[in-house]
């Protein structure tokens, strides 16, 4: 088992880049209409879905009218802002924000930490990793080290990958150096990984964070081209798995998402678990056997 790092530096959203001496500080009316248009919601409709009326609303959006704390919290949670952004939204209307943020060694964040490495234990012998919204591993198992070893020691493979230091998943997934060279069906996977990406930013399309990612994978050498991962047909499978060639077999992988449905925490409203596990009986028995060799 791996013990948690400290949480790597946030991309800093533009509420945050303001705070730190950036640009300006976006409004609470530029964000309100920022977020209505993510969600694809027109004035009538979010007004008809918070109950609120639609002349309050155009108000609010036009800077005209004060949304109070309570409303700033009903719109946000009507329009799934990320709780990051709930406090930039907090923040531009005048009021403190509402969510802390505690590092995941933080002894406050004890219980929710034993319950991650947990689970990872109980996962073995089959890979299991927390990474944050960006992508980057926090936690993983053993079986983790041992699926990277394929390509040579992990600490290498990582360094060679991801000189940031930060272990990102999707660098280690798509890197030359990294997994690329053992996947099998290289472009289609890929194009549906970025298709992933793209997909959680327009979910939240204030992640600086997931926004500079995506320009960096693209620009890796091979990629698909944006058109290409929009382009692409769907997979006539029931999860997106993920194939490895080692020698004349093929290893299938797909994953499983958790998430902290109640998160009142900035860390655990970003964490995701994702849990690996073997698409077929040569795959179980692969990583069976890799956990009894090390």
């Amino acid at each position: 088992m791996r013990s948690p790092r400290p949480h790597p530096a946030r991309s800093r959203t533009p509420a945050t880049a303001a705070r730190d001496g950036g640009a300006v500080a976006p409004t609470f009316a530029g964000l309100l209409k920022a977020w209505r248009s993510a969600r694809r919601y027109s004035q009538l409709e979010l007004a008809s879905e918070t109950e609120v009326s639609q002349r309050h609303l155009s108000f609010m959006e036009s800077g005209r009218a004060n949304p109070s704390r309570d409303m700033v919290l009903h719109l946000s949670q009507v329009l799934r802002v990320p709780l990051r952004e709930r406090n930039d939204m907090l923040l531009a209307a005048g009021y403190a924000p509402l969510y802390p943020e505690r590092a995941l060694n933080d002894a406050s964040m004890a219980g929710i930490r034993r319950a991650l490495e947990t689970t990872l234990r109980h996962h073995e012998p089959f890979p299991g990793l927390v990474v944050d919204r960006q992508w980057n591993v926090l936690m993983h198992n053993a079986a983790v080290d041992r699926l990277i070893g394929l390509l040579g020691p992990p600490a290498r493979v990582w360094k060679r990958v991801d000189p940031s230091g930060s272990r990102n998943l999707m660098r280690l997934t798509l890197h030359p150096k990294g997994l690329r060279p053992l996947v099998v069906d290289w472009r289609p996977t890929a194009a549906a990984l970025l298709a992933r990406l793209q997909a959680e930013l327009q979910a939240n399309p204030a992640s600086a964070g997931l926004r500079a990612l995506l320009a960096e994978l693209h620009e890796l050498p091979g990629m698909p081209t944006p058109a290409e991962a929009d382009a692409a047909p769907p997979m006539q499978v029931p999860v997106l798995s993920l194939k490895l060639r080692r020698g004349d077999a093929t290893l299938e992988l797909f994953s499983m998402v958790c998430t902290f449905g109640t998160a009142l925490d900035l860390t655990a409203d970003e964490l995701r678990l994702e849990l690996l596990f073997p698409g077929d009986d040569t795959t179980a028995q692969f990583l069976r056997s890799a956990e009894q060799r090390a």
